[in-house]
């Protein structure tokens, strides 16, 4: 019989620091929290770059689409590495070679040389894929979506303050007299840095599984040699993927447009639209764990197939609350169903991770890799919308509230159990990391 010490915890005590497991668990929600500093620390600058480098909106817009559209491909490969190599090598590895173009990207002095960094810095939104990941190794079956929730929404919370906080380094800075062109190039450094410090404390003080890193037990052998390409003739993944699309993909494009749609549609100011989309951001706060943790609750019940009852009604009710925030006809309304769709956009985020380590437990990186990759895929796309000169903001709420619920009729007829069980049958007993 081995110790708890060498298995996935059944009890998630975000309070204790104690244990591989809960040491794993802080150190990559904080990790992912900083990734947010790099991957959009850039974002709040943007007044002060696009006058620097003369940018146009269509340009603007080109370098927020990249900046996702390299997310895509990076979360499909950090997927893989981190079953072949493990969590904590690939996550030191993304966070050394993320600093690089975060620090320098101060360099450029061109539309294309920036879009080009922007696009190197999209590399490391392929962090999120790692923690949940990484999570699902720490914690045992009945528990696994909670700490996937939790661990997700308050790495994510990282967007919120790095909205707050970069304006503020860039200021200090223009207040030892540099130039507002010299600032966003100088306030880039700090975050540079951070993801160095990340890298160190992951490869010191964590570890891949409760029982040993990769190169240590037994796991390495039986994954890094092969993968199963069938899985990607699995109909549950891609619904996954679709789900992940459309309320991760409109949570980060709310994120990037939601201030100028306050200020725009209701005529506040910069820094009243600038709080009010702030507060969708915090959300994440608790509601992505609320997600995970009914989730859980539901399976207990009703397995699997409950789960994903559960996140077509999420997905439901987000598509309603976007259609409302568009035919908003004053400020309150508008705030009133933004935090509602906003609430059920956060719990089918963590219902998502709630569903997706038990499609596939032999390649559960891969699985991770390509949903979480179908939500930038999402943002991408709705980003498009909101470029255009013909569609109004207002008709892209409206479009993207009906596809929502398009997406929510093929997750509703997806059945999530797995090959050999019944319907109704509790399939959350084989942990992801064998118990040895």
């Amino acid at each position: 019989m081995t110790s708890n010490k060498l298995e996935p915890l059944e009890k998630l005590n975000v309070f204790s620091f104690k244990g591989t497991q809960m040491r794993t668990f802080h150190i990559t929600w904080l990790t992912f929290f900083v990734c947010f500093f790099g991957w959009f620390g850039l974002a709040p600058l943007m007044p002060s770059i696009r006058a620097d480098l003369g940018l146009s909106k269509s340009q603007v817009g080109n370098t927020i689409i990249a900046a996702v559209s390299a997310t895509i491909f990076a979360r499909l490969i950090i997927g893989k590495l981190c079953d072949t190599f493990g969590p904590r090598k690939t996550y030191t590895g993304l966070l050394l070679v993320g600093a690089v173009p975060v620090m320098l990207v101060g360099l450029a002095e061109s539309y294309t040389t920036f879009l080009l960094f922007r696009l190197a810095i999209g590399v490391i939104g392929a962090s999120f894929v790692i923690t949940q990941f990484h999570t699902s190794m720490m914690f045992g079956p009945k528990i696994k979506g909670t700490a996937n929730a939790v661990a997700g929404g308050w790495g994510n919370l990282g967007g919120g303050i790095t909205n707050m906080l970069m304006p503020v380094i860039f200021s200090v800075i223009v207040g030892f007299g540099y130039t507002n062109a010299q600032a966003w190039r100088y306030a880039m450094v700090f975050p540079g840095v951070l993801l160095l410090v990340m890298a160190w404390l992951y490869f010191r003080y964590t570890k891949d599984t409760p029982a040993g890193n990769f190169d240590e037990i037994d796991r390495a052998k039986k994954t890094s040699s092969k993968t199963d390409w069938s899985l990607l003739a699995d109909w549950r993944i891609w619904s996954l993927a679709l789900a992940y699309a459309v309320c991760f993909g409109m949570e980060i494009t709310f994120d990037g447009i939601a201030a100028l749609h306050f200020t725009d549609t209701f005529s506040l100011s910069q820094s009243s639209a600038g709080f009010l989309a702030g507060i969708f951001g915090f959300m994440n706060l608790f509601a992505r764990a609320l997600g995970g943790i009914a989730a859980d609750k539901v399976s207990q019940k009703y397995g699997m197939r409950g789960k994903g009852l559960l996140l077509a009604g999420l997905l439901i009710f987000e598509g309603i609350g976007i259609i409302l925030f568009a035919y908003s006809g004053s400020l309150t309304m508008a705030i009133v169903s933004m935090l509602g769709f906003a609430l059920f956009l956060k719990m089918a985020n963590g219902t998502t991770y709630a569903i997706t380590p038990f499609i596939n437990e032999k390649n559960a990186g891969m699985v991770s890799g390509i949903v979480g990759a179908g939500g930038n895929v999402g943002g991408m796309l709705f980003g498009f919308l909101f470029k255009s000169e013909s569609i109004t903001y207002v008709e892209a709420f409206q479009y993207i509230g009906y596809v929502v619920i398009a997406v929510a009729a093929l997750v509703l007829i997806t059945r999530f159990t797995t090959k050999g069980s019944t319907e109704d049958e509790e399939v959350l007993d084989t942990p992801l990391v064998a118990q040895s």
